[in-house]
């Protein structure tokens, strides 16, 4: 069964670079030397703070445990995380837009820097403060950096299409390539050179304060708005009144929470799925092929971004229903599959094509990451970026936490079942949203040939 592996492996890894090498010009977007410095400068630390991030993933459950907790203690300690990014990380990614990205950026890497210095302590009270700053941490880390590059790239001047480079690098690089070899690094420190489980989240400090001092030193503020009449529950109003006001942007932020509400679940059965009789799996090199099938992801939403007639808005519904095809299969494999009685055994025949599915799935995620940033980038006003993609986090944080919170009330394919309807139901959303876009972009050419032909109509004055 170790051959299947290495054969996922080596196939992903051929294809990953097949489409990476054999681009053409139709597959890439002409730029400038000024921008691909610009680009180059965001995605190194976009690079770092994921590796901050990435680093600490691996060994978070077993750090707990080693500290003695059971499964009932460190649930609540993940609960605290979302539950902190939903409250307390509303408030503080929405404070980017009148107190500047750079700035939140910066709490970023500070407010995740003492998450990991926490974890030095096996005092439950200081790891429930970890959690909670780390939940801060996440919040920003999903909304202050790309809200400042896309300011700053709209500041500069830059075309528009433009950004979808950056972002299917910034996914390809940050989501996949950087995974990978920090879920390598992060082993290397705690097994091989027997450093311990606390040496990963020590390594993300180091990494975070690197990508902080760039920041400091190479980038510049820029605001959503700045003004001093707008209070916090000010700019909540606005953000509500945008979201409620504008269809497009009410749709993509379901749309978003559907997707990532079922990716976070995904991350807690996926384990589960593949070894339901405590079969042996290696769980490091299966999140390493997962993170491969991203970057394929990623690679393929560059070539599609890349096309100008193509639209984002429509090939990412056959991305949904593919997703969610792909999570019915435990499922399918359920009543199709005989499953395995011997426990501790390899991974078995059902559980191969459930993998296969789940890297499916994950290049699914690949293609989403950056295309939901550029329909974030279109549709999402500035004035108020931030705030908007951290009230989109709001619905997703609490459902997650009721997924932990009831775990292990429901069986796993009906949890399956749940995400696989939530990702058809994207789909749908994602329709409409063409349609509501298409609708509005076509009212808009309109006005503008209406408001053309006044100008050049010819003036008629009675004698």
């Amino acid at each position: 069964m170790e051959v299947f592996y290495y054969l996922l492996f080596g196939g992903l890894s051929m294809v990953v670079a097949l489409l990476e090498l054999s681009k053409t010009s139709k597959d890439s977007i002409t730029t400038s030397s000024t921008f691909s410095s610009f680009k180059n400068n965001y995605l190194l630390v976009y690079s770092l703070m994921m590796a901050g991030d990435w680093l600490q993933g691996p060994y978070v459950y077993f750090l707990y445990s080693q500290y003695g907790f059971g499964k009932g203690d460190i649930g609540r300690l993940f609960i605290a995380g979302f539950g902190s990014s939903m409250l307390f990380g509303t408030i503080v990614g929405s404070l980017a837009d009148k107190q500047g990205r750079k700035w939140a950026c910066v709490t970023y890497c500070i407010t995740y820097i003492l998450s990991c210095f926490t974890k030095h302590f096996p005092d439950y009270k200081v790891l429930m403060l970890g959690r909670i700053l780390g939940g801060i941490a996440t919040s920003l880390l999903f909304s202050a950096f790309e809200s400042w590059l896309v300011a700053e790239h709209n500041k500069r001047g830059f075309e528009p299409q433009w950004l979808s480079l950056t972002f299917s690098k910034a996914i390809f690089l940050g989501n996949g390539l950087v995974a990978i070899v920090s879920g390598l690094f992060a082993n290397l420190l705690a097994d091989n050179l027997g450093f311990g489980p606390v040496a990963p989240f020590d390594a993300a400090a180091c990494f975070l304060a690197v990508g902080m001092a760039i920041i400091l030193s190479t980038w510049t503020e820029n605001y959503g708005d700045p003004s001093e009449s707008k209070d916090l529950l000010t700019q909540f109003k606005v953000a509500a009144v945008a979201i409620a006001s504008d269809e497009k942007i009410a749709l993509l932020g379901a749309i978003q929470s559907l997707f990532e509400g079922s990716m976070y679940t995904f991350v807690f059965l996926w384990t589960p799925a593949l070894s339901p009789n405590e079969e042996e799996i290696p769980h490091g090199f299966i999140f390493a092929t997962f993170m491969l099938s991203s970057m394929l992801g990623s690679s393929i939403a560059s070539r599609l971004m890349a096309r100008v007639t193509l639209k984002v808005e429509s090939y990412m519904q056959i991305v949904f229903a593919i997703s969610s095809g792909t999570l019915l299969l435990p499922i399918i494999t359920n009543f199709f599959v005989e499953p395995s009685t011997e426990k501790g055994k390899s991974m078995s025949f059902g559980g191969c094509i459930l993998l296969f599915g789940f890297c499916t799935f994950e290049a699914c995620v690949g293609i989403f990451w950056p295309s939901i940033m550029k329909m974030r980038s279109q549709y999402i006003p500035e004035e108020s970026r931030s705030t908007i993609m951290n009230f989109f986090r709001i619905p997703l944080n609490v459902f997650v936490c009721i997924v932990l919170y009831n775990v292990n009330a429901f069986p796993i394919t009906i949890m399956f079942g749940m995400c696989s309807i939530f990702l058809f139901m994207a789909a749908i959303l994602q329709r409409r949203l063409m349609v509501v876009s298409e609708s509005y972009r076509s009212k808009s050419q309109d006005w503008a040939l209406k408001e053309k032909d006044i100008e050049t109509e010819p003036l008629n004055f009675d004698e």
